[in-house]
């Protein structure tokens, strides 16, 4: 750029101190893109020394854009929310979910969300229907089925979570949601027909041909599912600003574990009442997969309308190295200490929450109040737990450290898993721990997924989310098999005992990795 100069008579005059090259070390932040230097000289032309110089050259981008940290990085796609990024700051009326609410962009997202859990988890119920109603014989139990199914929708996440994340990291995000999620909704309306097909085409070894082809869509749809979880934690931080994060993860959060609650409490209402209103148009057995596909379906339907600022590149897409991605999303979780805790303390959690489903059977069973099937309502009570935590947290809980919440919670779960340890014989105080487990489980989750989001920049998220999904899919895997073994082996009050000593250690871990980057 040229420098402004003014017509008074000439003098000898010294280079203005603003003229001094910005160290570049502090523009670095994480990306390859190009940089605007302020007051830089252009290289091949000469200073005038003629004239003095009287005013600062004018910059062609703001000076916030030059003064980046490692945990904002610039990136090539523009939130639609940057608008308003630089206007003045926010009163305190405008703080918890209004500002979130008030998104078009998330409340799209939000609504996609909705109808996408609420599918996945009558999912479930709806192969628990098909297995009852096609394969179960009378004198043999369900549950030999139902474990082969658990088997096929777990496998993908173990297997691609983290692969997943890497073309994601490539891929058009709302491109991933829309086409993920149409995809399951055509897969699920078109099991009818298809079981129809190998009716009787017999058994392959000892295992009937229809059973084999539902563990194969079901495979198929917890792959696909593989691609929708970080493209929709990637898209989250280009939708919603930076001060907002906590409060949209916390309604995130909320719907997750509503959808839950709601899934697998009013599931098999649903689809039996889904299936008597499509017998009266004359058409039997295909009223629960119209349900399930359409609930898929209609999300993606709903995020064709999402905004997300991603810009097409000219350039043609670089194919993934797909090994090497995983080992860049690696070393750079091995070098973010902040990212690295949150996601060893959401491993834990997730774990924590894995042993509590399988110990809550047992827990019903020894309650003399209940009944071992109604195992649901204790589930139900760290449901409502954690959505009244989460609430709580987005609308009060911007002024605090996440790290703080990390401790705070960790310190909390553990005290309740200590409680419950004392009285699970009897029903209402083992409701009140098991709520409290979840109200500080929340504490501990939303504000450890807002830091990821927060902390990773744009070109990492994909392979970052990737790992994290692929790392909570496992926690979520072995505790199933572990908390049973330990039940039967040492009992309940002891194994409550190990999950509080392991909520500790999930908080201490985190204060230990962070305590160099907080100093």
């Amino acid at each position: 750029m040229h420098q402004p100069v003014s017509s008074e008579p000439p003098r000898k005059t010294h280079a203005p101190t603003s003229g001094k090259s910005f160290p570049r070390s502090n523009l670095n932040s994480g990306s390859t893109e190009s940089k605007i230097v302020p007051f830089e000289k252009p290289a091949l032309e000469k200073p005038v020394l003629d004239k003095p110089v009287l005013e600062k050259p004018a910059l062609d981008k703001p000076l916030e854009n030059l003064y980046r940290t490692s945990d904002t990085p610039p990136v090539a796609i523009e939130s639609p929310s940057s608008s308003s990024q630089s206007a003045l700051p926010q009163s305190e009326s405008e703080q918890g979910f209004v500002p979130v609410l008030k998104n078009r962009n998330f409340l799209t997202l939000w609504g996609g969300q909705v109808f996408s859990q609420l599918a996945d988890k009558v999912y479930l119920v709806l192969m628990i229907a098909l297995i009852a109603s096609r394969f179960q014989a009378d004198d043999q139990p369900i549950s030999g089925w139902v474990s082969s199914t658990m088997v096929a929708f777990t496998i993908p996440a173990i297997l691609f979570g983290s692969i997943a994340g890497v073309y994601v990291d490539r891929w058009s995000k709302k491109g991933v949601l829309v086409v993920t999620n149409l995809l399951r909704g055509l897969l699920v309306v078109a099991l009818p027909p298809l079981l129809w097909f190998v009716k009787d085409w017999g058994n392959w070894g000892t295992t009937p041909v229809g059973f084999v082809l539902l563990l194969g869509v079901t495979f198929l749809v917890s792959t696909l599912t593989q691609f929708f979880a970080p493209a929709e934690q990637s898209v989250i931080p280009l939708i919603v600003e930076k001060r907002h994060l906590l409060s949209a993860n916390s309604l995130y959060t909320t719907t997750m574990m509503a959808s839950v609650i709601v899934g697998f409490a009013v599931g098999e209402p649903l689809l039996a009442l889904a299936d008597q209103l499509v017998a009266g148009f004359g058409i039997s057995d295909l009223g629960k997969e119209i349900v399930v596909g359409g609930g898929y379906a209609l999300a993606g339907m709903i995020l064709l309308l999402l905004k997300t600022g991603e810009q097409k590149s000219d350039s043609p897409v670089e194919q993934p190295h797909v090994f090497q991605d995983i080992k860049d999303g690696l070393k750079y979780l091995s070098v973010q200490a902040h990212v690295r805790a949150a996601l060893l303390q959401l491993v834990i959690l997730f774990s924590i929450f894995a042993a509590l489903s399988v110990l809550a059977v047992r827990l019903a069973e020894v309650m003399p109040e209940i009944k071992s099937s109604q195992f649901g309502f204790l589930l139900a009570a760290g449901g409502v737990g954690m959505a009244i935590g989460a609430a709580l947290l987005g609308n009060f809980g911007q002024k605090i450290s996440h790290n703080r919440f990390g401790v705070y919670g960790s310190l909390g779960m553990a005290a309740s898993l200590v409680g419950l340890a004392f009285t699970y014989h009897h029903l209402w105080l083992s409701l009140l721990a098991i709520a409290l487990t979840g109200f500080f489980a929340a504490a501990i989750g939303i504000p450890m997924q807002t830091t990821i989001q927060q902390e990773t920049p744009e070109d990492m998220r994909g392979k970052v989310f990737g790992l994290q999904n692929n790392a909570v899919n496992v926690a979520l895997s072995l505790p199933l098999v572990l908390a049973g073994v330990g039940e039967s082996l040492l009992g309940l009050k002891v194994v409550f005992l190990i999950l509080a000593g392991a909520a500790l250690a999930g908080g201490g871990l985190t204060w230990y990795i962070s305590r160099d980057q907080n100093s």
